[in-house]
């Protein structure tokens, strides 16, 4: 009888792990932070069309990075979780932290049962009625969970990344400057971000029930003067 091939379970894992990050790596980083009336997302990507930053909610943002048709799917999936959750008890029992809940629980499920992980990381973000209310909750490809404070960065070169983006940072800052600190942290050396190159979009107190907007590039290329 033929035995069986046997490999150890911390080195399946592993393997599963460096897989994904890996695949994420290879693609463009995003920044998140909150600045003054909310949170700012901004990242690296020149389609019109392929989004990275999207409106889950009334108050709540989901942004991916990664295989664009991984993370797509995750976002129809919490945009059909948070609407049956608000259909079903109202409007204010849909939150950041358990549409992240439920992220975690689809991608641990993924990452130990599948063969192949998903090559995302994901933030969920939701704004609150007053400043020190934003919730920011970075996912990761294997269910892993982090409670994010004031800012958070996604994807490939995320620490060096986050540490120009913590150079440039302050609490409460104008809109104008927490874009400047985004694109001048996810700019690499040697090479300049217009605002053709990026999306960003921001969840805003200002803006109402709706927070969320997209930013356009005309908007843009006059808060980066």
């Amino acid at each position: 009888m033929t035995m069986p091939f046997y490999v150890a379970p911390e080195q399946v894992m592993k393997d599963r792990a460096d897989y994904a990050r890996k695949g994420i790596a290879r693609g463009r980083a995003l920044a998140a932070l909150v600045y003054g009336d909310g949170i700012l997302m901004a990242a690296e990507n020149p389609s019109q069309t392929l989004h990275k930053i999207s409106e889950i909610y009334d108050r709540i943002a989901f942004a991916g990075v990664g295989k664009y048709n991984e993370y797509d799917s995750l976002r129809i999936a919490g945009v059909r979780h948070a609407d049956l959750k608000g259909f079903a008890y109202s409007r204010e029992d849909v939150d950041a932290r358990s549409l992240a809940s439920a992220y975690a629980q689809i991608l641990g499920q993924i990452f130990t049962h599948e063969m192949k992980p998903m090559e995302v990381e994901i933030l969920v973000a939701e704004v609150g009625d007053k400043a020190g209310d934003e919730q920011l909750f970075h996912v990761l490809y294997d269910g892993s969970v982090v409670d994010e404070t004031d800012l958070t960065v996604l994807g490939g070169e995320a620490e060096a990344i986050l540490e120009r983006l913590k150079a440039g940072y302050r609490p409460e800052m104008p809109l104008a400057d927490a874009l400047k600190a985004a694109t001048g942290a996810l700019t690499e050396q040697g090479k300049t971000l217009q605002a053709a190159d990026l999306e960003v979009a921001v969840l805003s107190r200002s803006n109402g029930r709706r927070a969320f907007r997209r930013l356009e590039d005309d908007e843009m290329a006059a808060l980066l003067r």
